[in-house]
């Protein structure tokens, strides 16, 4: 009697704590994805210019003092008695970048103002060259792009919202998760929420963080100024729910314990 009575207190303690175990399987991440199988990694990602961002653009070539005059932001040449070319910096202006104006263009020292709105870094980069190749300026010049305030802001149920900097052009969306020091246990995994601007509008995409479609989203890679905001669920809800749970698990063990009682007697 004794032994089937405990193996009858067995079988009721795994009914009672199977639904925590399917639980903790729904809150995993990206658990849907299949061992071995290959999903899509964009290797040659590219950020695209905003207006209103500020851009680090450097010319170089084998002959510094021609590239000289393409680096002036901020700065005055001088010539010294020796012939020698040189530049001297005008104070923190020469740490600003060029700034994107309203219309999406940026004034570039000896080329004039560039439309580079919509562009991407390579697109850029080789518009500048091309100017420079065509006004005979230089042959081969060399040009490199960096944005200076790519940033973008994570909100709702994360552990540290706030505003963030990315010290190159590229972040995926798990990678700004992380780094805002993840979900915390009131984030409702399916609604992880990029709000974006295009072209004058914003837009809103939502995420299942548990789904491997997350790799397959336009927001995959942040791009500057996109707002991450995690929805919290419900406290009064939450509330609700946890305290059914407990009354359940406390009458679940209360009716065992008195049906154990019942038979012993």
């Amino acid at each position: 009697m004794k032994k089937n009575l405990f193996l009858m207190a067995c079988m009721a303690l795994t009914l009672l704590l199977l639904p925590s175990c399917s639980t903790r399987k729904k809150i995993a991440y990206l658990n849907d994805m299949e061992q071995g199988k290959s999903y899509p990694y964009h290797s040659n990602y590219e950020a695209v210019v905003h207006k209103n961002d500020r851009l680090n653009i450097v010319v170089s070539c084998t002959k510094p003092a021609l590239a000289l005059p393409f680096n002036t932001q901020g700065q005055s040449i001088q010539v010294t008695p020796n012939g020698d070319v040189t530049t001297s910096s005008s104070g923190a202006a020469a740490e600003t970048g060029y700034r994107v104006d309203p219309e999406g263009n940026i004034d570039f020292p000896m080329l004039g103002k560039i439309y580079v709105e919509g562009l991407k870094v390579s697109e850029v980069t080789n518009l500048i060259r091309e100017r420079i190749i065509q006004g005979g300026y230089i042959k081969d010049p060399q040009v490199s792009l960096e944005f200076l305030n790519f940033k973008y802001t994570m909100l709702g149920a994360i552990g540290s919202p706030g505003t963030y900097s990315v010290s190159d052009d590229r972040i995926t969306l798990l990678e700004a998760i992380a780094k805002a020091g993840d979900l915390t246990r009131a984030a409702k995994l399916d609604k992880i929420s990029v709000i974006r601007e295009i072209n004058g509008e914003r837009r809103i995409y939502d995420h299942d963080i548990r789904s491997q479609d997350i790799f397959y989203s336009p927001c995959y890679y942040l791009q500057q100024n996109d707002i991450v905001y995690v929805e919290p669920k419900y406290r009064k809800k939450d509330g609700e729910e946890r305290g059914w749970q407990i009354s359940t698990f406390l009458v679940s063990i209360g009716s065992l314990i008195t049906s154990i009682f019942w038979v012993l007697k």
